[in-house]
C-alpha cells in the first residue's frame, strides 16, 4: 500500500492596526549561522543518504517535509536561506563576509557540518561493506487485515495527531512484514534523520561492548576530562547517562546542544563541561549529553567495532550515523536510516539480542533497558536505559519499549506479541503524532482472537 500526501502550508495574517509598530530586531550573526548549518547538514543527509541507498529525494522534498516547522527562531530563515548542492558537499551562504555553511558526505558515515568560517578539503574516511541487503518477507497479518489496514491508512489521515506528517508506517509480525505504506516522496530506499530513536541505537551499541566486555554499564564511564582529582563527575556512571539520571545540568530543557548538531563544536569541546546540579543516580532530565557522554565513553571500542560494523551485522544497509567534524558519533540524534533498517534494528529486540543464532547483546539486555530502574520522567511513558517504556498503558503489553524521536519517529517493540511498529514522519512543532493510541489499534487487530 503506498499512500500519497498533500502537504499544506497555511499562512497566518495578523489583523491591521492604526499604529505602526517598530520593526523585528534582524537575527544575530550566531542565529544566522545555526540556521545556514542546519539547511546545510538537512539538505546534504537527506539527499546523499538517498542516494547512496539506491534512491532519490529532490531538494523540493526535504524543502516540503525535513525543512518545515521547525525551531522558531530559525524556522523562516531555513526555508529563505539559498543552497548550493555538490557532488560530495552542500553549501549554504549565511553572511557576505563569511564563508558558507558546509556539510560534506563520506560513505559509510554521511554528512558531517564543519565549523563556522570552514574553507577546508572535504576530508576522505572509511568506506563501508559490501552491500547485501537481506530481503523482507511480506505476509497477510495473522488477526484483522481490514482493522489493521484502518489503522495503517489512519496515521496518514491525522487520526492520530491533527498536523502531524507521516511520512512512512511498516509493522513486523514475526520475520513477516504485514503492513508497510510511504507517503508521497518517500519509499523503501529513502532514509530519515531518527533525532533521538539515535539514543535507542546508542543504547545497543554499548550493549554490544558490553557483550564483548569492552564495557561495564556499572563502572564509572571514562571520560578523561573528569579524571582530574576532586572532580565530582568522575563518579557517573554508563548507566546513569543512559538513564538520563547523570545528574549534570544543560543550557536548555531537553539540552538541544543545536551548536554541536548544526553549529560545528565538536562534542568534544562542550559535552564534557557542564557541572553538576544534582547527586549522579537521584533525577532524572531528559538531556543530548548524557548520551553524547556515554558514546564517547566506550569511543576506544570503535577503532575495531565501529558502529556501521554492527548495523551491518543486523542487515541495516541504508543507516549512517554521522560524526561531528572531529570525528565524534551524535548518536543522540544524528542518525539516518530507512523504515525497513528500523524494522530489523527492532527485530534485534524481539529475538532477545540474537541474530541468526549468534548473540549480539548480552543475554537479558533486553530486560535490562526495559527496567526503570532510575528515576522517572512524569507522563504516559516511563524510561528505562535509552529506551522508553510503555508499561502504564491500556490495551498496550507491560513488555513494551519505545524508541523515540522528534518530529514523530517511533520504534515500538511489543516482544510478547513478537510485533515491531515503526512509524516515521516530519511533524511540525506543536503537532504531535499519539504513538499510544496507534500502538493499540495495531496490536487490537493483530489480535490472534480478532475476526
Amino acid at each position: 500500500m503506498r499512500l500519497k500526501l498533500v502537504v499544506c502550508i497555511l499562512g497566518a495574517f495578523a489583523p491591521a492596526v492604526a499604529q505602526a509598530q517598530a520593526p523585528a530586531a534582524a537575527p544575530s550573526p550566531a542565529v544566522r549561522a545555526m540556521a545556514a548549518g542546519y539547511k546545510a547538514l538537512t539538505v546534504c543527509s537527506a539527499l546523499k543518504t538517498a542516494e547512496a541507498a539506491g534512491g532519490t529525494r529532490t531538494l523540493e522534498s526535504v524543502e516540503a517535509h525535513e525543512l518545515v516547522g521547525v525551531y522558531p527562531e530559525i524556522d523562516a530563515m531555513v526555508r529563505d536561506m539559498p543552497v548550493q548542492i555538490g557532488a560530495r558537499q552542500v553549501s549554504v551562504p549565511w553572511d557576505e563576509a563569511m564563508p558558507p555553511r558546509v556539510a560534506v558526505f563520506s560513505p559509510g558515515r554521511g554528512c558531517a557540518i564543519q565549523p563556522v568560517g570552514w574553507t577546508g578539503e572535504s576530508p576522505e574516511m572509511f568506506l563501508p561493506g559490501p552491500r547485501v541487503n537481506e530481503p523482507f518477507v511480506t505476509a497477510d497479518p495473522v488477526g484483522n487485515a481490514a482493522l489493521l489496514n484502518e489503522a495503517v491508512e489512519g496515521a496518514f489521515e491525522g487520526r492520530y495527531g491533527d498536523g502531524a506528517n507521516t511520512t512512512a508506517v511498516l509493522v513486523l509480525q514475526g520475520d513477516r512484514v504485514v503492513a508497510e505504506a510511504y507517503g508521497e516522496g518517500f519509499g523503501v530506499d529513502t532514509p530519515q534523520r531518527t533525532w533521538s530513536v539515535g539514543k535507542s541505537l546508542a543504547g545497543t551499541i554499548i550493549g554490544a561492548a558490553v557483550h564483548r566486555g569492552e564495557a561495564d554499564v556499572n563502572a564509572p564511564a571514562a571520560i578523561a576530562d573528569w579524571r582530574r582529582e576532586g572532580d565530582p563527575r568522575a563518579a557517573i556512571t554508563l548507566d546513569q547517562l543512559m538513564r538520563m539520571a547523570s545528574g549534570l545540568t544543560s543550557d536548555t530543557a531537553g539540552n538541544r546542544t543545536d551548536a554541536l548538531y548544526f553549529g560545528g563544536v565538536g562534542i568534544d569541546e562542550q559535552a564534557t563541561t557542564w557541572p553538576l546540579i544534582a547527586p549522579p543516580g537521584s533525577l532524572y532530565r531528559y538531556a543530548n549529553n548524557d548520551t553524547l557522554l556515554a558514546v564517547m565513553a566506550i569511543a576506544p571500542t570503535f577503532e575495531r567495532h565501529p558502529p556501521a560494523a554492527l548495523f551491518r551485522r543486523l542487515g541495516m544497509y541504508d543507516t549512517w550515523a554521522e560524526t561531528d567534524w572531529r570525528g565524534n558519533y551524535m548518536l543522540s540524534s544524528q542518525v539516518w536510516t530507512t523504515a525497513r533498517d528500523l524494522a530489523r534494528f527492532g527485530r534485534l529486540y524481539l529475538n532477545d539480542g540474537v541474530v541468526d543464532g549468534e548473540r549480539i547483546l548480552p543475554e537479558g539486555w533486553r530486560d535490562y533497558v526495559s527496567r526503570p530502574s532510575g528515576p522517572q520522567p512524569g507522563g504516559a511513558q516511563g524510561y528505562g536505559a535509552t529506551f522508553w517504556l510503555m508499561n502504564s498503558s491500556e490495551g498496550v503489553p507491560p513488555d513494551t519499549i519505545s524508541a523515540n524521536g522528534n518530529r514523530g519517529q517511533y520504534v515500538i517493540i511489543a516482544p510478547s506479541r513478537d510485533i515491531v511498529i515503526v512509524r516515521r514522519g516530519e511533524d511540525p512543532a506543536g503537532k504531535r503524532f499519539d504513538p499510544i493510541a496507534f500502538t493499540r489499534d495495531v496490536l487490537a487487530a493483530l489480535d490472534t482472537g480478532a475476526n
